[in-house]
């Protein structure tokens, strides 16, 4: 069926994961992008999804990110504080705080996700038959954007025992497709080799770079005009070109134990 609202499936809440404790670019999500902090732009454009409801920051009570509830609390941001090292407990109590039957996961080092994509992926999880959709890793590094039930992420918290899975949030429902109905929106071309999101200072200068470079100033811009500049601008994307996809992911594998 075509859904039309979020009837069957709200409150579309998405939920931003957020700290200052980066361990390669500490900080990095008050970082600024044109005059503003990372998180903002995070932020304003994940609310620009005309299917997300509410966007709730979900940080820790570490003291460190006292910065971050600030912030939030000064741009009337709803922010829930949680678990350091558990991110899905966080991520749980976040969603459960904000009555959510429907959760739109972002991660804060993403400043160029798009609505769109956001906005493609809630659709196809309300027309049913599913428990997770994400974004395919075939777009580029940075549009990452999951969308799953409160029962997932409940059975997820409740049954997910490593510490990788703990951490990441969703690797316990993807990594199960026996359990959850699982669908991924693929891009038409492979744009995977494309890294947009934010781990370290080259990652910034890229992105600042490309920001300025389409004027992206008061205004939501999209996929298609990031890539339509980059055509005219190839040699911007050698500054972070040898940074590896899902660096943390692969680090917390190889540390992985059971908790």
């Amino acid at each position: 069926m075509q859904m039309t609202d979020n009837t069957a499936i709200g409150p579309v809440v998405g939920i931003v994961q957020a700290r200052m404790g980066s361990t390669r670019l500490p900080g990095k999500v008050m970082r600024e992008i044109g005059g503003r902090p990372m998180l903002w732009h995070v932020v304003t454009r994940l609310a620009a999804a005309s299917l997300v409801e509410k966007v709730v920051v979900a940080t820790t009570e570490d003291e460190s990110d006292d910065r971050i509830a600030g912030w939030c609390g000064e741009n009337g941001i709803c922010c829930h504080r949680g678990s350091v090292n558990d991110v899905l407990d966080r991520y749980f109590y976040a969603a459960l705080a904000a009555r959510a039957r429907t959760i739109v996961r972002i991660t804060s080092d993403c400043p160029f996700l798009d609505p769109e994509l956001v906005d493609r992926a809630v659709r196809r999880f309300g027309e049913g038959g599913l428990d997770y959709v994400s974004i395919d890793p075939s777009f580029p590094d940075g549009l990452d954007a999951e969308v799953f039930s409160f029962a997932a992420l409940e059975k997820a918290y409740m049954q997910a025992a490593l510490s990788s899975e703990r951490e990441h949030v969703t690797p316990y429902i993807w990594k199960n497709p026996a359990a959850f109905r699982i669908c991924k929106i693929h891009c038409e071309n492979d744009l995977s080799k494309m890294r947009w999101t934010v781990d370290d200072e080259r990652d910034l200068t890229l992105v600042s770079a490309i920001y300025d470079g389409i004027g992206g100033e008061g205004r939501i811009f999209h996929m298609d005009e990031i890539l339509r500049f980059l055509e005219t601008n190839p040699s911007l994307l050698r500054i972070n070109a040898d940074i590896g996809r899902n660096e943390g992911y692969a680090r917390s594998l190889k540390e992985d134990k059971a908790v």
